[in-house]
């Protein structure tokens, strides 16, 4: 029962599909890192059937390529969007740590952020554009938000927190660092071994670029 707990916690948390509802507690955050990549796993589900759908419908490359770059927010609710624009309002403001930690605590909206998730949004767009339905290498890129999130838990619980509060902080206090670590070294291993068997050279540039990050 506590994996299911926690399995609804880190869908509940971390997106918006629709999961039972359980209580806030310490006990039932152990292992939702363990299920981070499984929102990953509806984005790329997701992609692949809008894809496979504009294509027998014949729609256009421009709304394939704007709904393609709008699904990741409609299943996260914008949560990872929201941490990314508080980033760029930090970082550009050039001031101390402190301040930037204030900054990113901040509910309203600056330039960076506006800045960046226009860039951001524009620069989706754009390379949606460039994906062609029919290649090898979507395999791979519907697979790219699991390893992204698979990474980002082994992250959670193995570097230092940027502040010692705070939703972030909260996930981590609460997690079984061990088993959070096995889980998110295991889903890495199985998306590498199946991008690289699906596509080596799109799956090899997408792990070199997770490496380099």
């Amino acid at each position: 029962m506590k994996l299911i707990r926690s399995f609804c916690m880190a869908l509940s948390m971390y997106s918006r599909l629709p999961v039972p509802r359980v209580a806030w507690e310490e006990e039932n955050m152990a292992y939702a890192l363990c299920f981070f990549p499984v929102v990953g796993t509806f984005i790329g589900l997701f992609w692949l059937v809008w894809l496979v759908l504009a294509r027998f419908l014949g729609i256009g490359q421009v709304l394939t390529a704007a709904v393609a770059s709008l699904i990741p927010l409609a299943v996260t609710g914008g949560i990872h969007m929201d941490g990314f624009l508080d980033t760029a309002d930090a970082l550009g403001s050039h001031a101390p740590r402190e301040r930037m930690l204030d900054i990113m605590h901040d509910p309203h909206i600056g330039a960076s952020a506006l800045i960046a998730g226009v860039s951001y949004m524009l620069l989706s767009f754009a390379l949606w554009t460039q994906v062609d339905a029919a290649a090898p290498a979507l395999f791979v890129l519907a697979l790219a938000p699991m390893l992204s999130r698979a990474l980002s838990a082994l992250a959670v619980v193995s570097f230092k927190s940027a502040r010692g509060d705070g939703l972030l902080a909260s996930f981590k206090k609460a997690a079984d660092v061990k088993t959070v670590r096995v889980a998110a070294l295991l889903w890495i291993l199985a998306l590498a071994a199946a991008m690289l068997w699906r596509a080596p050279l799109y799956g090899g540039a997408v792990l070199l670029t997770a490496l380099v990050s």
